[in-house]
């Protein structure tokens, strides 16, 4: 064989490998570097503010594509943005761990006790420390007024709430929370206190007796306090110039060291897990019954006026309260085109969507994960963050600009 014959053929031996290679990462999941960041330099006007401030307001973005094949496994391609370059506050969006670690608790009580139907059981919740209160009574359930599981996750759901949250905390417990989450593959997750809890709780690692009421058994989950400790270590823990700390300015940046966390890998994967378990990521996923997933799916997709149970005033509550991507879906496509499971977060100047987007009309799914951080005097607790005038206009244009060019048609997902 000649020498240039011989080059030829390694040529093409090296381009064939690097070819497989591609396509090995594109299954696996990998990030497409500067794909997204491209197609919003092409949208200068909805985008080149943001690209231009993405450090300082800590912007993410991770869009996940559904490529639903014939004859094989569905796939993804993934195309990021920032991924997991600094620690993001993620707020309500956290919730979903803990509505999932409870219907798996329940799962496993019922399986324990040979008993079924717990979670719609009544349950009541013992207090915490001197001076705190019973929790037994739920007047939004329209099903006997009484906390139940299906319904505190509902709640949750449906339009962020935050006492559902930190029930289903007290039923989990805080060790058990984060070793469900561990063993679903999720590594990142740090829940270490409750949300908006206007109680003086000394150790947030500290959960409530729980009773549950069941058909037959009545189960009593003991008070439990947590010796173990976990920390967020994403880099930018420092955020903000100062603080509000009981009206009382502090002048250094809040610490968010041990506050709660998750990357937004994480988020999104958690996501996939619940919306599309048959779609592999790597990781061993929930061990949740196919009806309480179903249960949880379907609250995260109604808006709060779609829901019987509980009744919710859509003047308080429009369409897009806990879904920040409606408002650019509707600039491609009527109402009825999309279905929407989700799950938002915000606060501390945080905003938050982890979404899966099913267009009715073509097939398509697609996932959609973003962080924004608005907060432009630098303070945080003094509920001025320019959610409204920057966050929410974002989270629309990188709806719109998603479904309209990274999705695909007929149920398989091409990248134009």
């Amino acid at each position: 064989m000649s020498l240039a014959a011989h080059s030829s053929c390694v040529y093409q031996r090296a381009a064939a490998a690097a070819v497989v290679i591609l396509l090995v990462l594109v299954m696996a999941g990998c990030h497409a570097p500067g794909r997204l960041e491209a197609a919003m330099r092409a949208r200068p006007e909805q985008f080149s503010h943001i690209l231009e401030g993405a450090q300082r307001m800590r912007v993410q973005v991770l869009v996940s594509s559904v490529n639903d094949r014939r004859g094989g496994p569905p796939t993804l391609r993934r195309f990021g943005f920032r991924v997991d370059e600094e620690y993001f506050y993620p707020a309500s969006a956290i919730k979903l761990c803990a509505a999932i670690a409870a219907l798996e608790s329940i799962a496993d009580l019922e399986a324990g006790h040979m008993t079924g139907g717990l979670a719609d059981a009544p349950l009541r919740i013992a207090p915490l420390f001197e001076g705190d209160a019973w929790q037994i009574l739920e007047p939004s359930n329209l099903a006997g007024g009484r906390i139940t599981v299906a319904h505190e996750v509902r709640k949750l759901a449906l339009v962020s709430d935050n006492p559902a949250f930190n029930r289903l905390f007290d039923l989990c417990g805080y060790d058990d929370l984060h070793d469900r989450m561990r063993r679903a593959g999720l590594a990142s997750v740090v829940i270490n206190h409750r949300l908006s809890d206007p109680r003086p709780i000394a150790d947030q690692r500290t959960t409530a007796q729980v009773t549950i009421f069941g058909q037959g058994a009545t189960i009593d989950i003991p008070a439990r306090q947590s010796r173990r400790s976990y920390t967020n270590h994403s880099p930018g823990l420092a955020i903000g110039d100062g603080y509000l700390l009981r009206d009382e300015f502090i002048p250094v940046p809040m610490d968010f060291t041990r506050r709660n966390g998750i990357s937004l890998t994480d988020l999104q994967d958690m996501l996939i897990m619940l919306v599309r378990p048959d779609i592999p990521l790597g990781k061993p996923g929930f061990a949740l019954r196919e009806d309480h997933r179903a249960m949880l799916v379907e609250a995260m997709t109604q808006t709060p006026r779609e829901s019987e149970n509980p009744l919710y005033d859509p003047g308080q509550y429009p369409d897009e309260y806990a879904k920040f991507l409606l408002p650019g879906l509707l600039r491609a496509g009527p109402a009825d085109r999309w279905r929407i499971t989700n799950k938002i977060g915000r606060a501390y100047g945080f905003s938050v969507e982890n979404a899966c987007v099913h267009d009715l009309h073509t097939g398509d799914t697609i996932f959609i994960t973003a962080v924004m951080y608005t907060n432009a005097d630098g303070v945080l607790n003094d509920d001025k963050y320019e959610y409204a005038q920057t966050a929410d206009p974002f989270m629309a244009d990188l709806a719109h600009l998603v479904v309209t060019e990274f999705s695909g048609s007929g149920g398989t997902s091409v990248v134009r």
